[in-house]
C-alpha cells in the first residue's frame, strides 16, 4: 500500500466511525452534567492532570506543591510538548490554556485514528482498519481522548512512527519517536520499536543513511528533556526520576500494584480487586493474541512495552486503564474477531460497547478522583 493510498476516501469511515464514539461519549457527558450540575468544560479541561499541562502553557517550568508528608509535586514531571501546543493554539486563536488543549486533543485524536487505521489497514485490509479505530475510540477510558490530555498527541505520534517503520521510511518514523518522546514517558517504547526494527532490516540487508538517520533520531527527544531537567534540578541523569520520585512514581516490577490489589481482596473492596485481576489478565490475554497474530516486531515491542509500564509502575493505580491508551495493537485482533461477524452485528456489538464507555467516561469524570 502506497501512502497515496491513504487518501481521506479510503479513512473516512474509520474517522467517521471515531467522531461518532467521541461525539457520544461527549454527549453523555453534557446529560450527565446538567444532572448532578457539573460542568463538562471544567472536567475535561480543568481539573488534574490537564491543570498542570495548562500551568506550563502559561509561565512554563518552576511549579511546584509541597504535600504535608514533604512530598514534592514538580511540574517538571510533565514532557513539555502538549503545552507547547497548548501555547501556540492560545496565542493563534485568543482561547484558555484548557479549551487550547482540547483543541489539540480533538485534532490529535483525529490524528490518531488515521494512525491507527493506516496500521491495521496496510497490515490486515480496509474493514480491519475501521474497526479497530472504532474499537479504540469505545475503549472503556476512551473519555480520555476528549480531555486536555496527552494520550491523544502520544498515541497520533506512535502510530504514525509505527506505520513509518512498517513502510520503512526511516526519516518520519525517527522524527515522529523523537516528538513522542517530549510527549510522554512511555516514548521509550517508541524508540524501542524504532530500534528492534532497524536491527531486523539491517539483518535482511538493508543498508541506508536514512535507516541510520531514524535511528539517532529517535531518542533524541525524551534524551534532550530528561537532561534538560537533571541540569535544572542540579541531579543529572537521575533529576527526572528524582522528580517522578516525588509524585511516588517509579518502576517496580508491579509489586506496588499488586499489593494494592491484595489489600482489595482482604477488605470489604473484595469485588474491586477481582475486577482488577480479571482486567489484568484481559489485558495479557489481548498481547497474547497479538504474537499469535504474528503481529510485526516493531508492534509487539512498542505494545509489550506500554503495557509493562503501565502496569509495573508504582504511582496512581486509578490512572492504569488510562496509561494503557496508547497501546492500540491491542485492539487488532478484536477488530480481526469483528471483521468475520456480518456488518449488521459488527456495528451492534461495538454500538452497546461504545454506549457504555459513554455511560462509564461520565460516571469516571464526575467521580472524586483524577483518572
Amino acid at each position: 500500500m502506497s501512502v497515496k493510498d491513504l487518501g481521506f476516501r479510503r479513512v473516512a469511515p474509520a474517522l467517521a466511525a471515531f467522531a461518532a464514539v467521541r461525539l457520544l461519549g461527549l454527549t453523555v457527558l453534557a446529560l450527565w452534567g446538567a444532572a448532578v450540575d457539573s460542568s463538562p468544560h471544567t472536567l475535561l479541561s480543568a481539573r488534574w492532570d490537564s491543570l498542570w499541562y495548562a500551568r506550563i502553557a502559561a509561565g512554563g517550568y518552576g511549579y511546584e506543591v509541597v504535600l504535608p508528608n514533604g512530598d514534592v509535586h514538580s511540574n517538571l514531571a510533565f514532557f513539555p510538548l502538549l503545552p507547547w501546543l497548548e501555547r501556540l493554539v492560545a496565542t493563534v486563536t485568543g482561547l484558555s490554556y484548557g479549551s487550547a488543549g482540547l483543541v489539540v486533543s480533538a485534532v490529535a485524536g483525529l490524528a490518531a485514528a488515521w494512525g491507527i487505521f493506516a496500521v491495521a489497514d496496510s497490515l490486515y485490509g480496509r474493514r480491519v482498519g475501521v474497526l479497530a479505530v472504532a474499537a479504540w475510540a469505545a475503549l472503556p477510558v476512551g473519555i480520555v481522548q476528549s480531555m486536555a490530555y496527552s494520550e491523544s498527541l502520544f498515541t497520533a505520534l506512535a502510530a504514525w512512527a509505527l506505520y513509518g517503520v512498517l513502510r520503512g521510511h526511516w526519516l518520519t518514523a525517527g522524527l515522529l519517536a523523537a516528538a513522542a518522546g517530549l510527549t510522554r514517558p512511555v516514548g521509550a517504547a517508541v524508540v524501542a520499536a524504532v530500534w528492534v526494527a532497524a536491527v531486523l532490516a539491517l539483518r535482511r540487508g538493508e543498508r541506508s543513511w536514512r535507516m541510520a538517520a531514524g535511528v539517532l533520531l529517535a531518542p533524541l527527544g525524551a534524551a534532550a528533556y530528561v537532561l534538560w531537567v537533571g541540569a535544572r534540578t542540579g541531579d543529572g541523569l537521575l533529576g527526572y526520576l528524582d522528580v517522578q520520585g516525588g509524585w511516588g512514581n517509579g518502576f517496580d516490577g508491579g509489586w506496588a500494584f499488586a499489593r494494592f490489589i491484595g489489600a482489595r481482596l482482604a477488605s470489604p473492596a473484595f469485588p474491586a480487586g477481582i475486577a482488577l485481576i480479571a482486567g489484568v489478565a484481559l489485558v495479557l490475554w489481548l498481547y497474547r493474541l497479538c504474537v499469535r497474530q504474528r503481529q510485526p516486531a516493531a508492534l509487539l515491542v512498542y505494545c509489550g512495552l506500554v503495557v509493562a509500564l503501565a502496569l509495573c509502575a508504582s504511582g496512581y493505580f486509578g490512572s492504569k486503564p488510562r496509561l494503557l491508551l496508547p497501546a492500540f495493537p491491542l485492539m487488532l485482533p478484536v477488530a480481526a474477531a469483528l471483521a468475520r461477524l456480518r456488518t449488521g452485528r459488527a456495528v451492534a456489538a461495538l454500538a452497546a460497547v461504545a454506549a457504555a464507555s459513554a455511560v462509564y467516561g461520565a460516571f469516571w469524570l464526575n467521580g472524586s478522583g483524577p483518572p
